[in-house]
C-alpha cells in the first residue's frame, strides 16, 4: 500500500524556520513526483512545492520562492521541505502527496495523500 507520512510541524515565531519531512512507502521512490500542499483555515488547499523523484527538478509557488526549499533523500525514501523566513500567512496544515501517473510538473490532482502536519507562525 502507498503511504505518506508528513511530520515536523509546530509553532514558530515570524522569521523562524521549520523542516517538514514526508516519509514515503509502497512505490518506487526514484520515480514520480511528490508535492507539498497547504490549507489554511477558511481557504482552499494550495500547492506549495513539488519535486521530481526521477530527476530532482523542483517547483515552487511564487509566495514561497527564495524561502522554501524542497529536497529528497532516496536512501530514506523521504522528501523534505525546508521553510525559512516564515510568515504568519504560512500558517496552515501542510500535506505531502504523490502523483503516480505523471500529470505534470506539480499537479493538483495527486493520487495519494498523507495526514497533514500543522505549522503555526506566530507574530
Amino acid at each position: 500500500d502507498v503511504q505518506l507520512q508528513a511530520s515536523g510541524g509546530g509553532l514558530v515565531q515570524v522569521g523562524g524556520s521549520l523542516r517538514l519531512s514526508c516519509a514515503a512507502s509502497g512505490f518506487t521512490f526514484n520515480e514520480f513526483t511528490i508535492g507539498w500542499f497547504r490549507q489554511a483555515p477558511g481557504k482552499e488547499r494550495e500547492g506549495v512545492s513539488c519535486i521530481s523523484l526521477a530527476n530532482g527538478n523542483t517547483y515552487y509557488t511564487d509566495s514561497v520562492k527564495g524561502r522554501f526549499s524542497v529536497s529528497k533523500d532516496n536512501a530514506k525514501n523521504t522528501v523534505y521541505l525546508q521553510m525559512n523566513s516564515l510568515k504568519p500567512e504560512d500558517t496552515a496544515v501542510y500535506y505531502c502527496a504523490v502523483d503516480l501517473v505523471g500529470r505534470g510538473k506539480c499537479p493538483r490532482n495527486m493520487d495519494y495523500w498523507g495526514e497533514g502536519t500543522l505549522v503555526t507562525v506566530s507574530s
